[in-house]
């Protein structure tokens, strides 16, 4: 049996130590906003954050996550009003949207450390974070825009 922190929430979860964390989440705990992608941890689809920190959740097993903060998109900010997913709204970002909780999260761990990232920083934190729909360009503009937002720009 592990404990596991999931958005505030301890979840006890009977499931073998290596079972994927993406497993847990999806089946056991029925949190569907985190996708299953490629499996591998190469599309970014899965992503969550653990302690902070942008992670492929199919890649992390349970006994690996058990005792530490996990983050999914629903506790990202569940009304929707997390400066990412207004900007996301605003800026027309998702087409077909199985990406984009995976790059909702991997953004937000790039603007906690730093809300005044340059394009180039943006481009180099998400790479690794496919879309099939191809909206590299919406998703670039979406976190400066949500990181203009988060400074406190006017006309954002």
């Amino acid at each position: 049996m592990s404990t596991l922190n999931i958005n505030g929430t301890s979840h006890a979860v009977d499931v073998p130590g290596d079972t994927p964390l993406l497993w847990v989440i999806r089946e056991h705990l029925q949190m569907t906003g985190t996708k299953f992608g490629c499996g591998a941890g190469l599309c970014g689809a899965c992503t969550v954050h653990l302690n902070g920190e942008a992670m492929r959740s199919c890649q992390t097993s349970v006994a690996d996550a058990a005792g530490k903060k996990i983050t999914t998109i629903e506790g990202i900010d569940p009304h929707g009003q997390h400066p990412l997913q207004k900007a996301w709204v605003a800026e027309q970002v998702p087409q077909c949207g199985y990406c984009q909780s995976g790059q909702i999260m991997q953004a937000a761990s790039l603007l906690a450390k730093n809300n005044a990232p340059t394009k180039q920083e943006v481009v180099d934190h998400m790479d690794g974070n496919l879309c099939r729909c191809m909206s590299y360009v919406r998703i670039q503009r979406a976190v400066m825009r949500a990181a203009a937002e988060m400074r406190g720009e006017p006309g954002v």
